[in-house]
């Protein structure tokens, strides 16, 4: 679900991960046409690390 907010309104998926102030940011890049495209692929970059860090938590939080 939050990979599909941050192709739709990428500022709102860093709101999401707990990252407000890069939600900031990307939403005054989505602002212009041309730097939607950038800031959705930067929230997805974001929201897939989000899980992997998530994963790796995980992890090392059952050893």
């Amino acid at each position: 679900m939050r990979l599909l907010i941050a192709l739709i309104l990428p500022w709102l998926s860093f709101f999401t991960i707990g990252r407000p102030l890069a939600g900031i940011v990307c939403l005054i890049l989505q602002i212009t046409l041309i730097g939607w495209l950038p800031a959705a692929i930067w929230a997805a970059y974001s929201v897939s690390q989000y899980h992997t860090d998530q994963k790796i938590r995980r992890t090392l939080g059952s050893r």
